[in-house]
């Protein structure tokens, strides 16, 4: 019993300081840690951990809507691509035998930590707010469905790849790509879950419980600290909290 504690906890705050600082899915970070440590089925594992997705993402899309860090108009709009697409890459992905890019998200996570450090993204919401709204509609539509085709045929990095999106391509500042990364979150991690679980048994109620609510406390402290941070400083911490768990779910995918 002590271990599942020790194991929830320590998943539940990689995962909750990534969602509330990065917007990175939990199932990068909760995933691994049930599979390794504690033997939990894979499919058992994605299940809990899009569960811990929801209320962590939900509640930090609140603190960043809270502070007017939050575009849910394109937040919407990119959703509906993501969703759309992710089934369809999905069902691309059973027509194929090998999956080469199994850990694309872990590589995405540590590479995107280091480039915070290295280049902050210190674009302004003045910035932001000076492109046309007609092209930032087809940006997130096009870039939805990029990452929602990817996601579905690779089968992780969802969050990652909007973070990115949201910073390098559609020029978002980071306090509200991260917002919008976790609204849209919130809903495909909720979509995965049900899904999941329809099609599954129920998981370890006690696991689930446990992943959940960790999950939820990390991301709020994260949330909260990231909404009164400043751009550098917000900058350098998202690069360290990606760049150590990017790594440390690296030691447990091939040292353990």
């Amino acid at each position: 019993m002590l271990i599942k504690v020790l194991i929830c906890f320590l998943a539940g705050m990689g995962a909750g300081l990534g969602t509330g600082f990065a917007g990175m899915s939990a199932a990068a970070v909760i995933s691994p840690m049930l599979i390794t440590f504690l033997d939990v089925p894979a499919y058992e594992a994605v299940g809990i951990a899009l569960s811990s997705d929801v209320l962590a993402s939900a509640i930090s899309a609140y603190t960043y809507g809270k502070n007017k860090n939050l575009d849910i108009k394109n937040g919407l709009v990119m959703m509906a691509a993501v969703l759309v697409f992710t089934m369809l890459g999905s069902y691309v992905a059973k027509l194929v035998p090998n999956r080469t890019m199994g850990n694309f998200s872990v590589f995405m996570t540590l590479l995107l930590g280091i480039k915070f450090i290295v280049k902050p993204i210190m674009t302004t919401k003045e910035r932001m707010a000076a492109v046309d709204a007609g092209k930032r509609v087809i940006q997130s539509v096009i870039c939805g469905a990029a990452i929602g085709f990817i996601c579905g045929f690779v089968g992780a990095g969802g969050g990652m790849m909007m973070l990115l999106i949201l910073t390098s391509v559609l020029g978002y500042e980071l306090k509200t790509a991260v917002g919008t990364s976790v609204f849209i979150m919130s809903f495909t991690a909720l979509t995965g879950a049900l899904s999941h679980f329809i099609i599954g048994d129920l998981p370890d109620l006690l696991l689930l419980a446990l992943c959940v609510a960790f999950t939820l406390l990390w991301a709020q402290i994260a949330a909260r600290f990231a909404n009164k941070a400043s751009p550098i400083v917000l900058n350098r911490t998202v690069g360290v909290v990606l760049t150590v768990l990017g790594a440390a779910i690296l030691a447990v995918n091939y040292l353990v």
